[in-house]
């Protein structure tokens, strides 16, 4: 019998490099579970993309270990291929914040995380699709939504999310507004919006997104926010503490779940995707892949 194939693809600049110091446990538990295993560092951006896409089809898992950045590359290149020749995905968070691994709870101990991505139980996932592209937890547009993107790599290194946090007072001074027609489900908005984020997790930017336990990550359902623009100062005070309070009952906000909806802006807005630059957009049209990928935890 030919043995099992295991590809191990890692971010050796991610978060704090920590992932190199355990890459010989990794091959070794992948050995031990009867893997033939090939490890391919990444060099530059879109590197692991290119590498899954053309080896994913002839292995029997994925083993990636890097940040939310890394892992939409991985997912992206998984989506391209049919569904049954997408091998299971073993993930090891080694980023600053990854909020996808918190939502999956993926253990935050390294030695465990590496354990559970082996060896461990493989679930279901939703992916989005975003116009010609994917992602693997959210999708936003305006406040601070640039901050992940924005912050250099070596601020993430040392300050973690603290970084984070360090580059968005920044952007408290120039919040823009973006005139925004949405669609979903057989009802249209129309409005001045300062943030919208269409997402799939418990947890954004190192925060719980949600106080209740509504969010599950394989119904086929978004999770989506939008914030209006405040009228006054007093509004954007009660947005900053609705946002905090995951209190989103306040006229400012719009929050509903769907599988499906259209956006179009008056001008071309930016987004990111997982974390990372994902062009500048006039029309966005985002529906949910249901149970799209397996990743064990």
């Amino acid at each position: 019998m030919a043995a099992k194939k295991a590809l191990f693809v890692f971010n050796p600049f991610s978060g704090k490099g920590s992932i190199r110091q355990n890459l010989f446990e990794v091959v070794d538990l992948l050995v031990k579970q009867g893997y033939d295993v090939e490890v391919r560092p990444t060099q530059k951006r879109l590197d692991a993309y290119e590498v899954i896409l053309n080896k994913a089809p002839k292995i029997q898992l994925l083993v990636v270990s890097g940040g939310d950045g890394t892992l939409n590359e991985s997912v992206k290149a998984l989506m391209e291929l049919p569904k049954e020749k997408r091998p299971q995905v073993g993930y090891i968070p080694a980023g600053s914040t990854n909020d996808f691994a918190a939502s999956i709870k993926i253990p935050k101990r390294m030695a465990a995380a590496i354990g559970a991505a082996v060896g461990g139980e493989a679930m279901a996932c939703d992916v989005g699709r975003f116009n010609d592209s994917f992602f693997t937890y959210i999708a936003a547009f305006g406040a601070f939504t640039d901050v992940s993107y924005a912050t250099p790599q070596e601020f993430k290194n040392v300050l973690g999310h603290t970084a984070y946090l360090l580059e968005g007072i920044k952007r408290v001074a120039n919040l823009r507004t973006y005139h925004m027609v949405m669609e979903h489900d057989g009802e249209t908005v129309e409005g001045n919006f300062i943030y919208g984020m269409v997402s799939n997790s418990t947890f954004v930017g190192g925060m719980r997104t949600y106080a209740d336990t509504r969010v599950k990550l394989d119904d086929g359902l978004f999770e989506c926010l939008f914030v209006r623009q405040p009228e006054n100062p007093v509004e954007l005070q009660e947005i900053a503490a609705g946002l905090l309070m995951h209190d989103f009952s306040g006229r400012a906000f719009c929050v509903f779940q769907t599988k499906a909806l259209f956006l179009t802006f008056e001008e071309a807005v930016d987004w990111t995707l997982d974390g990372e630059y994902g062009g500048a957009h006039t029309f966005v049209e985002i529906d949910n892949r249901h149970q799209a990928i397996q990743i064990r935890r």
